[in-house]
């Protein structure tokens, strides 16, 4: 959003898309339209796009493609582990043990998907819940805190990779490799193997996610969180023309990439639309100008001959304005000769009966293609990401003498920021003192209309006040150090004023 006096600093929100993303998305929708469990060519090239998705996502984790399922997002893919993992025991004829009520390990800063389901499971009468508690002067989960927990009827343990809201990382793979072991004990005394899975929707795109190495057995993808954005940026482009025109005139800059379009009769305030990646755009929208000039002669009608030049200065508006698609996955390790997976939804038997329902192909085209450029571009995001975090707090610091940084432990999060204002002062009027300058949340999007402190921050280890006056910043892979720099001098101002 560089250059319109705005900066967007919530991708832990969600991430606009990658104008590669919303190219691969548009062609899916113009080519890839068919039913992928069609037997036809139009269902096959469908189901080929799918399956091809599914490997890129695949080699983002480093795990087998027929261990991806796709799903219609995080919550979803939450659920159907959590499900799954306790129907292991608690369907009947269960060989693994005889269980009266099974019990499940989870965190107590876990997001609201994994939280309430199990809070539910359990006010049901159906499972017997624990949460570990996170370490109060880092907002760390420490392993021995969770494997404390572990007794004879435990069959599941789900830990989030990374919060959303304190940019802390979970030991996972510690804990992953611990119950490898402990499950290898486990079944030589007919006790029930412990279940591990792990929501990575914040830690995709931002550090490296292994399955192998993390040890886990089931694992959620997010499509929106991982996207990322790219300005595209402006365009100045002067050419001549002449040919035969019959209804209209095209011109390509950038064969199957750029096309200015002109239609109606002749040259006036009949310009078309400029079309960028797939999206297109009034020209009455762009930042710039366009002029052109030259001659027309009219043949017989509805053809014409045409030739002059076109002059386009453009500023397009940047690909922020373009959300990534609200889907989602999960990986199920060794799926089916070892690790159970329950459908959340009977139906037709869509993605080898795991999830029914049709496809959403484009989007599984764009999440495949997003999850391309995170195997080809990590290292480069984390380092961009890490820097200009770095030089956000250095900046801040400097200009706000009284605020504090939360949670600055390793390993956390190269993107995220926990930001607490001075004191007297409240996130919410600092964030009102910015004008609609900044975009940053006080925590979770979802909790965003919340009054309350949030209860992730408390259970951190923040006080209500102090979770009052915290402000999440969160980065994106492509912030531009003007960004940066803008939005240090907005938050004093507003620190100032409040």
């Amino acid at each position: 959003m560089e250059g319109i006096g705005k900066a967007y600093l919530d991708y832990n929100a969600t991430t606009p898309l990658d104008p590669l993303v919303i190219g691969v998305i548009t062609e899916s929708l113009k080519c890839e339209w068919g039913n992928p469990s069609s037997a036809h060519s139009l269902g096959k090239l469908a189901s080929d796009r799918i399956g091809r998705s599914r490997e890129q996502v695949a080699a983002m984790i480093n795990a087998h493609a027929n261990d991806i399922v796709f799903m219609s997002g995080g919550t979803e893919a939450n659920i159907v582990a959590l499900q799954s993992g306790l129907n292991s025991i608690t369907k009947p004829n269960s060989k693994e043990c005889n269980i009266v009520l099974p019990h499940v390990i989870t965190s107590n800063v876990e997001h609201d998907s994994v939280k309430n389901y199990l809070s539910v499971q359990q006010d049901c009468g159906k499972i017997d819940l624990s949460f570990a508690q996170v370490d109060k002067a880092s907002g760390q989960l420490r392993p021995e805190s969770v494997l404390s927990l572990v007794n004879n009827r435990t069959c599941l343990i789900s830990v989030m990779h990374a919060n959303n809201e304190t940019g802390v990382l979970m030991p996972i793979m510690e804990i992953g490799q611990a119950l490898k072991a402990l499950n290898v004990s486990r079944s030589q005394n007919n006790l029930p193997k412990i279940y591990f899975h792990t929501d990575s929707a914040q830690s995709l795109g931002k550090v490296k996610v292994d399955v192998k190495q993390l040890e886990v057995d089931y694992l959620t993808i997010v499509g929106h969180k991982v996207l990322g954005v790219s300005e595209l940026g402006g365009y100045h482009g002067y050419w001549r023309f002449g040919g035969w025109r019959g209804g209209g005139w095209r011109a390509r800059i950038w064969p199957g990439y750029w096309r200015l379009e002109v239609g109606g009769r002749g040259f006036g305030p009949d310009i078309g639309h400029l079309e960028v990646g797939g999206q297109e755009f009034n020209m009455f929208n762009l930042h710039g100008y366009w002029r052109f000039g030259g001659w027309r002669a009219r043949f017989w009608p509805g053809y014409e001959y045409i030739s002059g030049y076109l002059e386009v200065f453009a500023r397009y508006p940047p690909s922020s304005e373009f959300y990534g698609p609200r889907i989602g996955a999960l990986f199920v390790k060794d799926l089916l000769t070892q690790t159970p997976l329950v459908p959340l939804l009977q139906g037709g038997g869509q993605e080898r009966g795991f999830r029914s329902g049709t496809e959403n192909t484009p989007m599984i085209a764009g999440l495949g293609q997003a999850a391309e450029l995170v195997v080809q571009n990590l290292d480069k995001y984390m380092e961009h990401m890490t820097r200009c975090r770095n030089a956000l707090i250095s900046n801040l610091k400097d200009q706000i003498h009284d605020i504090r940084i939360n949670f600055v432990v390793d390993p956390r999060l190269p993107n995220t920021v926990s930001l607490q204002v001075p004191q007297n002062v409240t996130a919410q009027k600092v964030l009102e003192n910015c004008n609609g300058k900044i975009f940053a949340s006080l925590g979770a999007a979802c909790h965003s209309n919340s009054q309350k402190p949030s209860s992730i921050l408390m259970a951190s280890g923040l006080s209500p006040e102090e979770a009052g006056r915290t402000i999440r910043i969160s980065i994106g892979r492509t912030t531009p150090d003007s960004e940066i720099e803008f939005a240090v001098k907005v938050l004093t101002e507003a620190c100032k004023r409040a």
